[in-house]
């Protein structure tokens, strides 16, 4: 299939084999490999469709233009290495895709092997797919997106498994590198304070508990909506104390 596919790995040694073999008809893909220490590397050189580049993360947005450089195609298609290509999202890519057209796809996400049914993880369509000679992603080092402006926007059929969770840790250690970053890109150009961080993270926490309904997801539903008031509260609390420093 004549589309490079692109992720970014740091440690994902847990799901990077099942990723992979979910995209056996791409015949390149590139391993961005940020510093792994669990034997990623080893597994992605078992694969013979597999480019793997060893560099230095520098921002999520920054680090994927980056490893587009190595791509062969034209056509982009980004996931991350616990995410799962399902057969018919594989259909669905064999269809003549439009140059000026950013694909969505359908993502569907779980905590441990159990899909998230409520909780603002239901029902997501993500931007994954897009022509490099076209567009490109934007800068942000989190929450990064491909640039749409002055193309169409559609969606494809079929679906992408997104298994970004099977601990409390895990949330705990993404909390802290979101919250991070988020800090890094904006120290000296948004204001924060500590009564921002509590009142965000107040509002962030009943947000998704109640209006988007974590609450019927159980158990799973608390933790996301807790560790989501976290990521709130220290992506500010960062920010305050990164803006003192650079006064």
């Amino acid at each position: 299939m004549k589309i490079s596919v692109i992720i970014l790995v740091k440690d994902g040694a847990r799901l990077i084999d099942k990723t992979l073999d979910s995209l056996s008809e791409f015949e390149d893909i590139v391993i961005y490999d940020n510093g792994s220490t669990d034997g990623s590397q080893e597994i992605v050189k078992r694969y013979s469709n597999v480019n793997l580049i060893e560099d230095e993360f520098l921002g999520f947005g920054p680090s994927k233009n980056r490893a587009v450089t190595f791509t062969k195609y034209d056509w982009i298609l980004s996931i991350d290495s616990d995410e799962v290509v399902d057969e018919s999202l594989v259909d669905a890519l064999r269809q003549k895709l439009d140059p000026k057209t950013v694909y969505q796809l359908n993502s569907r996400a779980f905590y441990k092997n159990q899909r998230i049914k409520h909780s603002g993880w239901n029902n997501q369509k993500v931007k994954r797919i897009y022509n490099k000679k076209f567009t490109k992603y934007n800068d942000n080092l989190v929450h990064e997106n491909i640039i749409d402006r002055g193309l169409n926007v559609e969606l494809l059929d079929g679906f992408i498994n997104h298994y970004s969770y099977t601990s409390m840790s895990d949330f705990i250690v993404k909390m802290d590198r979101y919250s991070t970053l988020y800090a890094e890109e904006n120290v000296g150009r948004k204001k924060s304070s500590p009564l921002k961080a509590i009142t965000s993270s107040i509002f962030a926490f009943f947000k998704i508990y109640l209006i988007k309904k974590a609450f019927l997801d159980g158990y799973m539903g608390l933790v996301i909506s807790y560790s989501r008031a976290s990521v709130v509260f220290y992506k500010y609390m960062k920010l305050y104390e990164k803006n003192l420093e650079q006064k």
